[in-house]
């Protein structure tokens, strides 16, 4: 089985890419949604969490563990593949380096939250594939709750989304990266405030194809999907449609469920 966890709902981005990819695959997904958001907290305590969800999806039989969370990968990926190092870990990190190649402008930005915002893994990404490309971070408090609450028509965040954009783009920048794989889901406010200045850079689809390339027999399954959350699991399972991810029900084997970890 894969595995895919996030703090909450961002993640499911990364699952829709996955089970587009692997259709055959049996995917669990688990939300760490009684610890949620990930974003404003200490790196030590992401850590904690982030073992411990794994350890628990190690138990339910996964081979492969997918980090989707921007936030997680940065603060605690490389502890999570040290202490399970026998399993294919896949992390999601911001696509600096796609953005960084196809600017024009010399100038991309990053949105993140605020934790992956100074993350010294961000800035490593930078050092490593922006090259002489000027990156601007961005951080984003309360972009990820506006997701988990489903305020996705908020005709005030569209404004204030307005506000972290326009400077952006009034200096030159060509690629903003979503940052958060919560982000994903407010492409739809995005895009028009961008409009044909930017390109908006999700790294779901890479993310799908790294797992496509290390999933071996955990390709081949039923097709099952399995929805785990440490809290309102009910939630969990009602926010597919709200978030135009209703076709997933079809792979679910059960309903929504409430999970200890």
């Amino acid at each position: 089985m894969i595995g895919i966890f996030d703090s909450g709902l961002g993640g499911l981005s990364v699952l829709a890419a996955i089970a587009r990819k692997l259709p055959a695959a049996d995917l669990i997904y688990l939300a760490d949604t009684a610890h949620l958001p990930y974003g404003n907290k200490e790196d030590g305590y992401i850590r904690s969490r982030v073992l411990q969800i794994g350890s628990r999806l190690v138990d339910d039989g996964c081979g492969v563990i997918v980090v989707a969370c921007n936030t997680a990968t940065a603060a605690a990926v490389a502890a999570f593949r040290e202490h399970f190092p026998e399993l294919a870990v896949v992390g999601v990190e911001p696509g600096v380096k796609p953005a960084a190649a196809q600017s024009r402008s010399g100038r991309i930005a990053v949105l993140a939250t605020e934790s992956t915002a100074r993350s010294e893994r961000l800035a490593g990404l930078i050092r490593q594939h922006a090259g002489s490309v000027r990156v601007h971070v961005e951080p984003c408090p309360g972009w990820a709750t506006r997701v988990e609450t489903l305020q996705l028509d908020d005709p005030h965040f569209a404004a204030e989304a307005r506000q972290h954009l326009t400077p952006l783009l009034e200096c030159g920048v060509d690629q903003i990266v979503l940052g958060c794989t919560h982000y994903s889901f407010l492409a739809p406010v995005l895009q028009p405030i961008v409009d044909q200045r930017a390109a908006l850079v999700d790294v779901a689809e890479a993310v799908a194809r790294q797992c496509v390339r290390l999933a071996g027999a955990a390709a081949l399954g039923s097709g099952r999907l399995t929805l785990l959350a440490t809290a309102h699991p009910e939630r969990l399972q009602a926010a597919l449609p709200a978030l135009g991810l209703g076709w997933l029900r079809h792979r679910l084997c059960s309903a929504a469920r409430l999970v200890v970890a």
